[in-house]
C-alpha cells in the first residue's frame, strides 16, 4: 500500500522532497487528437495502417496498407463490382478541366459518363417526347425546366450499363431543386468531387482559348499554342469567351454550387485543379480507388455478417476487445508489439472522438518510449506515432496537415525547445511511401494561421510548447481560429506559462492563455505513476480513452519476471494526486473539504 510519500509526478521529474505532487491538469504533457469534420469525412475510420505495422521505422505506405489497397495496384485498370458499382458526381467551373478529368476517370474506372448537355442533344436528335419538350424551351431561349432535365438523367441512370458499370454524373445537379429531386429518388453518389481553381486562372484559360473552325480543335494562346502559322491565322475566339461573359458564367456557377453543396457536404471532396492534368487525375484516381475499395469491403462484410455495424457497436467492440496494459514499460526501447498497442489505442480514441464531433482534442502519454522530455532521442518514436495517425486518417480519404512549430522570437530570444530541434526534418525524411501520400494527403507545415489551407481536413500539431521568453499560444490560437470546425490535434503539448525573459509572454494575459490551453479536450491519457522522486519501480498506471472514464491500475508482481496491472477504480473526472493516493490506501472518496479553524468549530456546533 502506498503511503503519504507517494508522488504522482512525471516519470522524468526528480523532486528533491518526498511531498505529494497533485495530479493537476496542467502538470501533464498533452497530446491532442484530431477532431472530426463532417464536411470532409468520406469514409469510415480505419486502423488498418497501425494494425499492419511490421517495422515501423521503415515501412512505406504500400507496406502499411491492406493487401488489396488500391495504392499497390495503381497501374491496373479498376473493375467496378457488379454488386457495388461506383457512383460519382463531379463539379467544376468553366475551364476547370472537368471534361478532361471525366474522360480520364471514365477510361480508368469504366464508368458511364453522363453529361446533361450530351443527353439534351441526343434526346432532341432522337425526337423523343422529352427531347421535343426540351427543344421548345431551347428554341424560345428559355432554360429547360428542372423536371425535364431530371427525367432525362434518371432515365439514363436506369439503363443496364449505368447500373452494372457505375456512373459519372458530369455537372449535374446544378440547382438545389435538382439535387433534392435526386435525393427523393434515392439517387446519391459515393463521392462528390469539386475541382477548385482560382477565378483569375479560369478567366485566363477562357479568354486565351481559340477555336479552329476547320477542325473544331481548341487551342490556347499561352498554354497550348497552334502548331503552325497557318492554323494560327484561322483561329477565332468563341463568342462566350470574353472576360465579361466569363465572369458572369463564373458567378452563376458559384451561386449554383453554393445551393447544391449542402446536400453533399458529407461526401464532398475538393481537388486542386490548378495543376497539370496528370497530377490532378492522380489525386482523383487515389481517392476513387479508396472509395471503391471501401465499398467492396463493406459488401463483403454485409454478406458475411448480415448486419450493419453501428458506430456505437464499434466503440463497444473496441472496448470489449481491449487487451489490457502491456507490461515491462520501463524497459526501453519498447518492443514493436508495445508500440503498436499504444499507436492503436491512441488512434481508436481519436477516431471515436472525431466521429462524435469533437474538434479540439489532445492526447497525453508519457511512457518512456514516447516521452522526449525524458530523452530527446525519443522524438523519433513520437514522430512514428504521428505518422501512424496521419496515414490512418489519410487512408480514410482525409487530407492531413502535420505541423511543427518553428523558431520563435527575435535576436537573442530567438530559438525553439530542444526536443523539437530537427523534428520537422525528421518528418520530411521519414518513409511516407512511394505512392504520393506525402504531398497529396499528408503535408508538413508550421504552426500559424497562414498554414491553414482550404483543402486541409485535419491538423496534427507535434508537441507545441512555450519557451523562455516566447509563447506559442498566439500562433496556436490564430491557427485554430483559421481552422474553424476542422479537427486540430495537439500531440504532447506543453502550454503552461514559463518564465518570460524581458517580461514578454505574447499578446494575451495569463488567465486567457490558460483558458485557451484548457479548451482542448483530452481524448486519450496514459501515465505511469511512481513513488516520489523515483522512476522505478512502476507503482500504477492511469488511463483514459474517449469516451470512457479514467481508469486507475495497480501494478502487481505475480512471480519473478512476471507482472500484471489490476484495475483499482475509475474516475469520471481527472483525479488529483490525493484521490489516487486514497484509492491505493483504500480510503473513501473525498466528497467535499470541511471548513477549518474557528469556522469549522462553529459549523460543527451549528
Amino acid at each position: 500500500m502506498l503511503n503519504s510519500s507517494l508522488s504522482v509526478t512525471r516519470s522524468h521529474s526528480l523532486p528533491s522532497t518526498p511531498t505529494l505532487s497533485p495530479l493537476s491538469s496542467t502538470s501533464f504533457p498533452s497530446l491532442s487528437s484530431p477532431s472530426p469534420s463532417s464536411v470532409s469525412c468520406l469514409l469510415p475510420s480505419s486502423s488498418s495502417f497501425s494494425k499492419k505495422l511490421t517495422s515501423l521505422s521503415s515501412l512505406s505506405v504500400s507496406q502499411l496498407a491492406p493487401p488489396n489497397d488500391p495504392r499497390k495496384q495503381r497501374s491496373l485498370k479498376v473493375k467496378c463490382s457488379q454488386r457495388e458499382p461506383l457512383k460519382v458526381m463531379i463539379s467544376g467551373a468553366p475551364a476547370s478541366g472537368k471534361g478532361t478529368q471525366c474522360e480520364m476517370i471514365s477510361q480508368k474506372f469504366g464508368l458511364v459518363h453522363i453529361s446533361t448537355g450530351d443527353l439534351l442533344r441526343a434526346e432532341v436528335s432522337a425526337g423523343t417526347d422529352i427531347g421535343n419538350k426540351a427543344k421548345e424551351y431551347m428554341n424560345s431561349g428559355h432554360l429547360v425546366p428542372d423536371e425535364i432535365v431530371t427525367s432525362m438523367v434518371t432515365a439514363r441512370l436506369s439503363l443496364k450499363d449505368a447500373k452494372e458499370k457505375g456512373w459519372l454524373l458530369d455537372g449535374y445537379p446544378r440547382s438545389l431543386a435538382q439535387a433534392k429531386s435526386l435525393e427523393k429518388l434515392k439517387i446519391r453518389p459515393d463521392v462528390y468531387i469539386m475541382l477548385d481553381v482560382p477565378d483569375e486562372i479560369l478567366i485566363d484559360r477562357c479568354v486565351g482559348r481559340r477555336l479552329d473552325p476547320l477542325t473544331g480543335r481548341i487551342y490556347h494562346e499561352k498554354n497550348f499554342p497552334p502548331e503552325t502559322e497557318e492554323i494560327k491565322a484561322r483561329l477565332v475566339t468563341r463568342p462566350d469567351d470574353t472576360e465579361e461573359k466569363v465572369k458572369a458564367r463564373l458567378q452563376i456557377y458559384k451561386q449554383n454550387s453554393e445551393a447544391v453543396l449542402p446536400i453533399y457536404l458529407d461526401i464532398l471532396r475538393k481537388v486542386d485543379g490548378n495543376r497539370m492534368k496528370e497530377v490532378v487525375f492522380n489525386e482523383i484516381d487515389l481517392l476513387l480507388s479508396y472509395v471503391l475499395n471501401e465499398k467492396e469491403k463493406a459488401a463483403k462484410s454485409e454478406l458475411s455478417t448480415k448486419t450493419t455495424t453501428s458506430q456505437a457497436n464499434m466503440v463497444s467492440s473496441s472496448k470489449d476487445n481491449w487487451r489490457g496494459i502491456p507490461t515491462r514499460l520501463n524497459n526501453i526501447p519498447h518492443s514493436r508489439e508495445i508500440r503498436e498497442y499504444f499507436y492503436d489505442d491512441v488512434l481508436q480514441a481519436i477516431q471515436r472522438a472525431v466521429n462524435n464531433g469533437k474538434t479540439r482534442l489532445k492526447v497525453e502519454i508519457n511512457i518512456p518510449e514516447l516521452n522526449p522530455e525524458m530523452d530527446v532521442y525519443r522524438i523519433g518514436t513520437l514522430m512514428e506515432l504521428v505518422r501512424v495517425l496521419a496515414l490512418s486518417f489519410a487512408d480514410d480519404g482525409k487530407r492531413i496537415k502535420v505541423c511543427v512549430q518553428g523558431s520563435m522570437g527575435e535576436g537573442a530570444l530567438a530559438g525553439m525547445p530542444l526536443q523539437l530541434a530537427g523534428s520537422r526534418t525528421i518528418l520530411e525524411y521519414m518513409d511516407w511511401g512511394d505512392d504520393g501520400a506525402l504531398g497529396t494527403f499528408v503535408k508538413i507545415g508550421a504552426i500559424g494561421a497562414k498554414e491553414v489551407e482550404e483543402q486541409d481536413d485535419m491538423f496534427i500539431l507535434v508537441a507545441p510548447q512555450n519557451a523562455v521568453g516566447n509563447c506559442i499560444i498566439g500562433d496556436l490560437k490564430a491557427m485554430t481560429d483559421a481552422a474553424g470546425s476542422r479537427p486540430v490535434i495537439l500531440i504532447n503539448p506543453r502550454l503552461k506559462d514559463v518564465p518570460g525573459s524581458s517580461g514578454i509572454m505574447q499578446t494575451m494575459g495569463r488567465q486567457q492563455r490558460l483558458e485557451y490551453a484548457a479548451s482542448f479536450e483530452i481524448c486519450y491519457l496514459f501515465r505511469l505513476l511512481y513513488y516520489a522522486g523515483t522512476q522505478y519501480p512502476i507503482m500504477a498506471a492511469l488511463r483514459m480513452t474517449y469516451p470512457y472514464p479514467y481508469e486507475l491500475y495497480k501494478r502487481v508482481d505475480e512471480a519473478p519476471g512476471k507482472e500484471k496491472y489490476v484495475l483499482l477504480t475509475t474516475f469520471e473526472e481527472r483525479p488529483s494526486g490525493d484521490e489516487i493516493n486514497n484509492a491505493f490506501e483504500g480510503k473513501p472518496r473525498i466528497q467535499e473539504k470541511k471548513p477549518l479553524g474557528i469556522w469549522g468549530f462553529l459549523s460543527g456546533i451549528l
